[in-house]
C-alpha cells in the first residue's frame, strides 16, 4: 500500500510546532497498541505513554482518504491553535501508509460519557459543573471562530468531540473536518456536507435552505445544551416505539407555555439555569443562519443572569407539516 506523501513544505510546518513521530514510536508509546480508547469511522484511538509525567491519546487514522486531507487539516489546524478550551497536540505520525496523530489524554473522556438526567446521580456532573462546560465549550468555538488569524469552522460539535480533563474543563477536539476561510467572508462552498447526523445545521445538510457559514458550527452548539439540560439523546423513542420525540421542540413548547422544563431540579437558582441553557440553545437552532447569535453574543449569553433572556422564534416552524 502506498502511503501519504507529506511535502517538504508542510513536514517543516508540522515539524516546527509538534513532534514527528515514527511508526516504532508510536508502538513504542501505546506499548504496541494495548488499550484501546475508542473506535470511529475515522480509526481508533489508544492510551500511551511518554512519560511518566505525560500521558497521551494516540488516533491512528484509517486509510479511507487517500489524499490524507483529514490528516493535514487536523495538523494544520492544531498548529495554529492555543486554548484552554482546545485539546492539546503532542505530535504526528506520518510513516510510511501510517497516519497517527499524538493528543494530551484527558482522563474523564468526553462528555458524551456524562450526558445523563439530574435524576440519574450515579454520572449526573451538576449544575454548576455544566454551567462552566457549556461556558468553555462556547469559549472554544469563540475561539476558533474570532481568535485566529483566519476562522475556523469545525463542522463536527457534538458531545463525543467535546473532552474533558482532569478538573472537567472542556476540550473541543477532532479537526479532520475543518475549513478556514478569512473572517469577512460571508459563506463558503462545500461539495459534500459534513459532520454528523443530529447536529447538522440545515444549511450544510442541503444548500437548499443557505449559505453555509461560521453560524453553522452556532447550531451544532445549540443541539449540544438541550442534551445537557435533559440529559438524554434530542431524538427520544417514546414507550410504544411508535412515534420519536424531538427534545429540543418539546422543551420549546413547554418555554412557550409558560411550563418548567418538567426536569426534577430542587434549587431555585438551578432550575433558572438549566432554563437559560433552553433558551440560548433554541436561539442557536434558529433554522435561518441570519437568525442564530455569534459565539461571542452566545458567551455574553451564558454569563449573564437567566432571566433576561427572551425566548426566540419557533425554530422548528419551518419543519413543521
Amino acid at each position: 500500500m502506498r502511503g501519504f506523501p507529506i511535502s517538504r513544505s508542510l513536514c517543516i510546518f508540522f515539524c516546527e510546532n509538534r513532534i514527528r513521530y515514527s511508526y516504532s514510536d508510536i508502538k513504542r508509546i501505546t506499548n504496541q497498541f494495548k488499550e484501546k480508547l475508542g473506535q470511529g469511522a475515522y480509526g481508533a484511538v489508544f492510551k500511551g505513554t511518554i512519560s511518566m509525567d505525560l500521558l497521551v491519546a494516540v488516533k491512528i487514522l484509517n486509510n479511507s482518504n487517500e489524499k490524507g486531507e483529514d490528516f493535514i487539516n487536523e495538523v494544520g489546524t492544531m498548529g495554529r491553535v492555543h486554548h484552554i478550551n482546545m485539546v492539546r497536540m503532542v505530535g504526528f505520525c506520518a510513516d510510511g501508509y501510517i497516519q497517527a496523530l499524538v493528543y494530551e489524554f484527558l482522563p474523564n473522556g468526553s462528555l458524551k460519557n456524562f450526558l445523563s438526567s439530574a435524576d440519574d446521580r450515579s454520572s449526573f456532573l451538576g449544575w454548576d459543573k455544566l454551567q462552566e462546560i457549556s461556558l468553555g465549550i462556547a469559549k472554544g468555538i469563540e475561539y476558533l471562530h474570532q481568535g485566529c488569524d483566519q476562522r475556523i469552522l469545525h463542522f463536527d460539535i457534538k458531545p463525543h468531540n467535546i473532552l474533558l480533563d482532569q478538573n472537567f474543563t472542556p476540550k473541543v477536539s477532532d479537526f479532520g473536518l475543518v475549513k478556514l476561510c478569512s473572517k469577512d467572508q460571508s459563506a463558503i462552498s462545500m461539495t459534500t456536507a459534513r459532520g454528523t447526523i443530529g447536529y447538522i445545521a440545515p444549511e450544510v445538510f442541503s444548500r437548499n435552505f443557505s449559505h453555509v457559514s461560521y453560524k453553522s458550527d452556532v447550531y451544532s452548539f445549540g443541539t449540544l445544551l438541550p442534551e445537557m439540560v435533559g440529559g438524554r439523546k434530542n431524538f427520544e423513542i417514546m414507550e410504544d416505539s411508535t412515534r420519536q420525540v424531538y427534545f429540543p421542540k418539546w422543551i420549546y413548547n413547554l418555554l412557550e407555555q409558560g411550563n418548567d422544563l418538567r426536569i426534577h431540579i430542587e434549587d431555585e437558582g438551578d432550575a433558572k439555569f438549566a432554563r437559560k441553557l433552553a433558551i440560548v440553545g433554541l436561539w442557536c437552532m434558529q433554522w435561518h443562519p441570519i437568525d442564530r447569535p455569534s459565539m461571542k453574543v452566545v458567551v455574553q449569553m451564558l454569563e449573564r443572569e437567566g432571566d433576561n433572556l427572551t425566548m426566540p422564534p419557533n425554530p422548528f416552524s419551518s419543519t413543521s407539516n
